[in-house]
Order: C-alpha cells, then structure tokens, then sequence
C-alpha cells in the first residue's frame, strides 16, 4: 500500500478520470469534489487510510448526505463517484479490498422529459426562419435545424468544426462523451440552412475562430449558453410549448424517430448512448403521449 498524501492521491484520480476513462472536465470537478467529501467524512489523509473504509463508512457517508437533504441525484452521482474511485484505488493497488462492489445507489423516480409535438417543434424552427442576411440570424436557424436533426447534445454541437460536416452525404462527424465518436444523418432542412449559415460564416470569422463550425459575434467558438439562450426563444414563439433547453429538442428528436417507425437500436446509435435502456425511455414517451391522444379521441376510451 503506497503512503501518498490526500492531495497527491486525489492528482493521481483525477489523471485516471481524464486520461484513461476520458471523462469531461465537469465531471472530473464533480467527482474530485464527491471523493474528497467522503475522505473527510471517513477521516483519511493519506493512501494508506483508505484500507480502512468499510463498507458501513460509505453507507453512513450516503445517509448523512440524504438527511442533509441532497437529492436522490446527488446522492446517486456521489455513490457512483466512491465506486469509480475505490475500483480505481484497488486495481492500483492501493486498497486490497473495495468496500464499494455492494454499495447502492438510491432508487430515482422515472421522470420522462418534456418533448416538443412534431407540429411545435416544426413552429419553433419556422419561428426563427432566417429572411435577412445577417450571419447570427443564420447561424440561430442552422444552429436549431441541425440540433432537431441529428439529436446531438449541446456539448457535441458547439464542439464541431467545419470539416465534420458533409453537405454531400448530410452527415455530421460528432465527438460524444467518452471521445466515442459517430456519424449522424441530416435532412434536407439542415442542409439547406448549414449552407447559408457557411456562406455567411466570414461575416463573423476572425483570426481566433480556427475551424469551428459555429461562431459567437465575437468570432470565436459558440458557447453553449447561446445555444441555450437561441434554443429558448425559439421555443418561446409556440404557444403552450414546454420551455426547453437545447437537450429538450435531442429528446424531441428521439421521440419523434420513434413515433415514425425507427428501430431502438438505430436511435441508440444516433444518439450515441452506450446503453439501449436509456434509449428506451423514449419509447415511454411515445407510448404516454399515444395513451393522453387515445383518452381524448375514442369514443369507448
């Protein structure tokens, strides 16, 4: 068992989450955040303590934190944290034995995700139909067409660069979580759009913007809040839509794949999900939204 102190430990983790399992930095922050929050609870130091975290430690650190009133989420990212960090401490060496492979994680109530109906999302993207030559109103629409279209998440668009996009085959080269990377069909729409947004796109360009696809006023790199921020309005213009973020349309683009007749599997792969029961919670949608337009149109429902 190595002796390295508690700062040193959380370095040689927090190298492990990036470079061998390729974790985003956001989540390398939140997990260093949880793991150091459970030392402190168990009272370690150093390496050599950790031998000493029982399985009970780990339960009580759980509990404290659920009486402290942290969500079932929170709880459950935090649990999920000690495994990955007590696999890792045990593969290295560090521990003989994890004290995590019988902790659980706290049962979450299914929520399924506001969606957009085929018809608003239509609305939404007609809102903001660009009819001038200004290079942000451009962008916005091409920005929307291709979220609707491929389903990407908001991290996954803003990160794309000119070359990912094939206005010949319609297809994106998209980077996902796990640097796991795939390639995603587009219609016609986007297309179309993508094509104006590049003709505009020098408008915006400086000698900072490198190859990214899509460009603030600034010139540089889209941030996500403004995908955020033209995703809003847009949905904003349909009356009785959901207010969604750009996540809200990759769950519109899912279910709406679904309701035309896409096998699950090729939605998994569009989407980039590493397991087909998360892809399945779409189909819940689908089959709810199926049963609410059932309860109001049959005669016998």
């Amino acid at each position: 068992m190595t002796s390295e102190p508690r700062d040193q430990l959380l370095g040689a983790f927090s190298t492990h989450l990036r470079s061998e399992r390729n974790r985003s930095e956001h989540t390398v922050r939140a997990y260093l955040g949880d793991v150091e929050g459970l030392l402190t609870h168990a009272g370690v130091d150093s390496a050599a303590q950790l031998g000493d975290v029982t399985l009970a430690d780990l339960r009580g650190w759980l509990g404290t934190l659920a009486s402290d009133g942290a969500a079932r989420s929170t709880v459950a990212r935090r649990a999920a944290a000690a495994r990955t960090f007590f696999r890792w401490a045990h593969d290295t060496g560090r521990v003989a034995h994890d004290p995590s492979v019988r902790l659980v994680s706290p049962t979450q109530p299914r929520r399924l995700p506001d969606v957009l109906r085929s018809a608003d999302a239509a609305a939404a993207l007609a809102a903001v139909a660009a009819d001038d030559a200004d290079p942000v109103h451009l962008r916005d629409r091409a920005v929307l067409e291709l979220l609707y279209a491929t389903g990407a998440r908001v991290s996954e668009l803003v990160g794309l660069d000119v070359d990912d996009i094939d206005l010949g085959t319609r297809t994106a080269r998209v980077l996902g979580k796990g640097r796991k990377e795939r390639t995603v069909p587009f219609g016609v729409p986007a297309t179309d759009a993508l094509r104006h947004w590049l003709a505009a796109r020098p408008a915006l360009a400086v000698d900072g913007s490198g190859p990214a696809l899509f460009l603030g006023r600034r010139g540089r790199r889209i941030d996500p809040r403004q995908v955020r921020r033209v995703v809003h309005e847009a949905v904003a213009h349909v009356d009785g839509a959901p207010d969604l973020a750009p996540h809200g349309l990759r769950h519109s683009a899912a279910t709406h794949l679904l309701e035309g007749g896409a096998d699950l599997r090729s939605v998994q792969e569009m989407l980039g999900h590493a397991s087909l029961a998360t892809t399945q919670l779409y189909t819940h949608v689908s089959i709810d939204r199926l049963r609410t337009s059932y309860r109001q149109a049959h005669p016998r429902a």
